[in-house]
């Protein structure tokens, strides 16, 4: 399997969390959107719920993934599922151990591969704080998850 010369679908959605608040700044700054779609968000709970509905509510509201179709939407709780183990450090739990998350999300869709027939692959970037629910005592925390669809 061939990449194209264009930016990695995983790289691209970490560049977004690490250095835009809004999408129009990355296109602002010379980055490629292309071939991808995306949406950039936050999100912060003692409860993973809520995180993982962010995510996906922001993912639909901006059509990277079709409700109607299930392997969309499974690609999507995947994808999320693998980022909050980075950030949760393979233990993808919140309140029910005392801590919360404060985080930026990117989520990117497309085709990474030049042969045409690899599809499209979602890929969701998450970067912020955890830590106690005590302002100040969080530190710094990144995942990134990357699913077929």
């Amino acid at each position: 399997m061939e990449k194209d010369h264009q930016v990695g679908i995983g790289k691209f959605a970490l560049q977004l969390v690490l250095d835009f608040s809004e999408e129009f700044e990355a296109v602002g700054k010379g980055h490629s959107t292309k071939p991808y779609q995306f949406c950039i968000g936050k999100t912060g709970s003692m409860d993973l719920k809520k995180v993982v509905s962010a995510i996906e509510t922001a993912s639909k509201r901006n059509r990277l993934v079709e409700e109607g179709l299930y392997r969309e939407t499974h690609a999507l709780y995947h994808a999320i599922l693998e980022a909050l183990e980075g950030v949760t450090r393979g233990q993808s739990q919140l309140g029910e151990i005392m801590r919360t998350v404060g985080l930026r999300f990117a989520v990117v869709r497309g085709k990474p591969y030049s042969n045409q027939a690899e599809g499209e692959w979602i890929a969701v970037a998450l970067y912020g704080t955890i830590g106690a629910p005590i302002k100040g005592l969080e530190h710094e925390a990144v995942g990134l998850g990357i699913n077929h669809i």
